[in-house]
């Protein structure tokens, strides 16, 4: 789905607002020490190409070097609570790729990797899947109350803000390491209370504790509602798994509102996830709109 911003002609970047995909990768960049300007190498990012349809992101510590001014983008908030730390790791570049061929990733990694390279340097690289029908590796749906359609469009692009903002969006990207372990040795009521929903039907738990995961980040209950669209995908390797968290909004307000009440800082409950699950990751991004067919960077002067 792509979605036009009244009259000014801006769109969503498309992957924001199209559904999760067979594979994805996510990478990350940082600035090269010693480089030149960042702003050819981003107009090269913004270039239309024959590749897989992407999101890419800017970090806010990017736009402050371009002397720009982004409204609404800030850097991460770090937590802590009891027994876990929500970091913040900001980076300069965040791109999202996304296809139903896992090969195509790999040259479309190394097409944008040489679209920056002596400017940005390749940071990370996270390769993530989609489960079943949407499921967390746990075993439960993931974004079960993501809005649909309109409402969508409505929670996560930017609309009335002006030239330049309008279609664009801002991103919140944790990557989550479980404990499967530890999650399996639970009983499946157990499960069930730390998540929320049961396993079996998804349906949410009547009598489910105020530290459940559903509990904690409900979109209806506060006023006005606080809904974002989350496009979270399932990431391995080797020797750990968990989820590649990433949610876009029209701001980074409703996403502060949750993770504030996941780590407790309001009322001393912590979400249940942390009994199975750690975020090692925390960052967030502005997704720039596309006017004419490519990615419209006027906002960065």
């Amino acid at each position: 789905m792509r979605v036009e911003s009244g009259d000014s002609g801006l769109l969503a970047q498309p992957g924001v607002l199209a559904e999760i995909p067979s594979h994805a990768r996510y990478l990350t960049f940082r600035r090269c020490a010693s480089s030149p300007g960042p702003r050819d190498a981003l107009e090269r990012l913004a270039d239309p190409h024959p590749g897989l349809p992407l999101v890419f992101g800017l970090g806010a510590s990017l736009v402050r070097e371009l002397g720009a001014e982004v409204p609404g983008l800030r850097d991460f908030p770090a937590f802590s609570g009891p027994g876990f730390t929500v970091p913040s790791t900001p980076a300069a570049i965040w791109v999202w790729l996304r296809s139903e061929e896992r090969g195509e990733l790999v040259h479309e990694t190394r097409r944008v990797e040489k679209a920056l390279s002596g400017v940005f340097a390749l940071d990370s690289v996270v390769d993530a899947f989609r489960y079943r029908s949407g499921l967390d590796l746990t075993g439960y749906e993931d974004g079960t109350e993501n809005p649909k359609g309109d409402a969508a469009a409505e929670a996560a692009v930017v609309s009335g803000g002006g030239p330049g903002l309008d279609g664009s969006s801002f991103a919140a990207v944790q990557q989550w390491v479980h404990d499967l372990d530890r999650f399996e040795s639970f009983s499946s009521r157990t499960q069930d209370h730390i998540i929320g929903r049961r396993k079996g039907d998804n349906v949410e738990l009547k009598d489910g504790p105020d530290a459940a995961h559903v509990q904690r980040t409900e979109q209806e209950a506060p006023d006005p509602p606080v809904f974002l669209l989350r496009r979270s995908m399932p990431w391995a390797d080797a020797r750990r798994a968990g989820l590649v968290f990433a949610a876009f909004g029209r701001s980074l307000d409703a996403f502060e509102y949750h993770l504030t009440r996941m780590t407790g800082a309001a009322d001393r409950i912590a979400d249940h996830l942390f009994r199975f699950t750690r975020p090692v990751t925390g960052a967030y991004y502005w997704c720039p709109p596309i006017r004419a067919g490519r990615a419209d960077l006027s906002l960065l002067g």
